[in-house]
């Protein structure tokens, strides 16, 4: 690379970073997850966009791929190995109806929009996958983590975290296009992979976390973080997801390492993070969205609706009330990391979706958070509406009736 490269470079990275401090402030102050902007911003500067980057999407992508893995690393500090396997004991049958209904609209959807079924797999793991990061950064916001409905929303996040160690394995083998024998062992390989690191993760965690424990924060986070990229790279070389592999090492750490750490690294995973959302945008074209704005928010409308629907469902199996019930719903509508991952992973093999899941996350990533606010407050009002039409309804009939009887 020459100096004048590296200039560029450099210049064009301190725009992008310098752009993505800009709108997340300006998304804070709106109240609003910085998502949907970080995808504006990699729209703006990628192919078609209106300052497209010259010779810095090689480091981003990078920066993306990192971007995933700490995302997933800090989601897997979240639960403990006992709250994993109680939450798939008590939450598969919501599990299993939250696959459902929020998976067939998107493998309906791409059959629909003539993708073939490797389309249709890779749209329905889009809209089957709630944004685990958006949703709990809105639940802390507005101080809902004691509420009774959260135990049921983190245990529903637990499990579609857990299909998706199943389901990326198998969309990677699609996409990939081997035969079936070859495919099958690839996929014994992946599965059995992603076993045997649940297993030392649930079984042996304590173990983990003393032999990387440091009271030395500087330690700590070099240790945890070389861990986390080694474990990754060989679950990727072992045809399972690299973010899943980032997962299960967050899993496998628990106690005081595990606080530690999300304090150390929650600083490097927004920034990877945004860096992550950016490179989406980047290799998306701008002007192939408006033509898949309709069937994106066609989309969008029909599984906000469902996630809604699986809400009340788990909520009503853990005796909740139907407040808690339409709060747990409406928690759970936006998408965000995993549909993106998902969309990107496909896209090589089927570039139509880039623009949809980018649409259709834009859509419900801005709508997720009004949702988990205004559910509730929407629903007292209509019944209220209701309850006032009814009473109106009441005083008529008693009124005619008077008339009658005089």
């Amino acid at each position: 690379m020459t100096v004048h490269d590296t200039t560029t470079m450099l210049i064009e990275l301190g725009a992008v970073v310098l752009g993505l401090g800009l709108v997340g402030r300006l998304a804070g102050r709106l109240g609003l997850s910085p998502i949907p902007l970080y995808l504006l911003v990699g729209l703006a500067f990628g192919h078609g966009g209106l300052l497209p980057l010259s010779t810095t999407e090689g480091f981003i992508e990078v920066g993306a791929e990192i971007g995933v893995i700490l995302l997933l690393l800090m989601l897997g500090l979240e639960y403990s190995a006992t709250e994993l396997v109680d939450s798939l004991r008590t939450q598969y049958p919501s599990g299993i109806v939250d696959l459902v209904l929020n998976a067939v609209p998107g493998a309906v959807a791409g059959l629909l929009l003539g993708w073939g079924p490797v389309g249709a797999l890779a749209l329905a793991g889009v809209t089957y996958i709630s944004s685990s990061g958006v949703i709990a950064k809105v639940l802390t916001d507005l101080n809902r983590l004691g509420n009774r409905e959260t135990p049921v929303i983190l245990g529903i996040l637990v499990i579609e975290d857990l299909t998706m160690a199943v389901y990326l394995p198998v969309l990677s083998t699609v996409l990939a296009g081997v035969g079936l024998a070859s495919g099958s062992i690839t996929l014994a390989i992946a599965l059995g992979t992603a076993g045997i690191a649940l297993f030392l993760a649930v079984r042996h965690g304590r173990v983990i976390s003393k032999a990387v424990s440091s009271d030395n924060p500087e330690m700590l986070l070099l240790v945890v973080l070389g861990l986390t990229l080694l474990v990754a790279g060989v679950a990727q070389r072992l045809q399972v997801s690299a973010a899943v592999g980032a997962f299960l090492v967050g899993i496998a750490l628990s106690g005081e390492v595990a606080h530690t750490t999300r304090r150390l690294f929650t600083p490097l995973r927004d920034l990877f993070a945004a860096v992550f959302f950016v490179f989406f945008g980047l290799s998306t074209d701008p002007g192939a969205i408006p033509p898949v704005l309709a069937t994106a928010l066609a989309l969008a409308i029909v599984t906000a609706g469902t996630k809604i629907a699986t809400g009340w469902y788990a909520a009503k199996r853990a005796g909740i009330g139907p407040k808690g019930r339409l709060r747990a719903g409406g928690a759970l509508v936006a998408r965000g990391e995993f549909s993106i991952v998902i969309a990107g992973l496909a896209s090589a093999t089927e570039p139509r979706i880039a623009p949809v899941a980018t649409a259709y996350v834009l859509i419900l990533v801005i709508l997720g958070p009004f949702a988990t606010r205004w559910t509730e407050p929407a629903a007292r009002w209509l019944r209220e509406r209701r309850a006032s039409g009814s009473r109106a309804s009441d005083v008529v009939t008693e009124v005619r009736a008077a008339e009658s009887g005089a």
